[in-house]
């Protein structure tokens, strides 16, 4: 059963590659302050199997695969404390869209958060190339957490002038966004490469 099941998906993989259906690798930068919940959602969007039951503080970078419908991606998770941001901008030059973590209800630290998410939004390698940015406001569960709407007013999205950013809510713990936020990240990507094509 199972070597016929190899046999149906190496044949529908093939027939994929064909008709020029085959996913397109990608490769992404996974960014936020420290506990941000940047792991979380890696873990959330790798397929069950295959999930940690323990998430420990990334130290340096870890990548993370996972897939969608049409893009495979390689996640670069990127340490979000203090002694590793300035790490960050180095992957942005080989990547082709940015997912910045934030917490939503950490108000303590929403001026520094500020300042760490113009500084991806305004580096060369992310701006000038017009690669997409998602902002995941995750942690929604937690009360007290800021709205999607709340946290684009605080950080002054709407004055920025990089368009290629969008904001989702999301909870790593269940999934609860994670979807329609990558479904929107990969049709950006997408977007993004079929104009660089033409």
């Amino acid at each position: 059963m199972i070597t016929v099941l190899a046999v149906v998906m190496g044949f529908l993989s093939s027939l994929s590659s064909l008709f020029g259906m085959s996913r397109k690798d990608v490769n992404i930068v996974v960014v936020g302050l420290d506990n941000s919940g940047k792991t979380t959602v890696l873990n959330q969007l790798k397929p069950p199997e295959t999930r940690s039951q323990q998430i420990v503080p990334t130290v340096g970078h870890v990548v993370t695969n996972f897939t969608t419908q049409n893009l495979s991606f390689h996640a670069f998770d990127m340490a979000g404390q203090m002694k590793y941001r300035s790490t960050w901008e180095s992957y942005f030059h080989t990547s082709q869209g940015v997912i910045f973590v934030l917490d939503s209800s950490d108000r303590v630290r929403i001026e520094l958060l500020k300042d760490e998410l113009w500084m991806v939004l305004d580096h060369k390698d992310v701006h000038a190339r017009g690669i997409p940015v998602i902002i995941l406001a995750n942690k929604m569960d937690v009360p007290g957490a800021m709205t999607c709407s709340d946290i684009t007013a605080a950080l002054n999205l709407t004055l920025h002038r990089n368009s290629s950013w969008s904001i989702h809510s999301t909870c790593a713990l269940t999934g609860a966004g994670l979807d329609a936020a990558m479904q929107a990240l990969s049709v950006e990507i997408t977007r993004h490469l079929e104009s660089r094509r033409s």
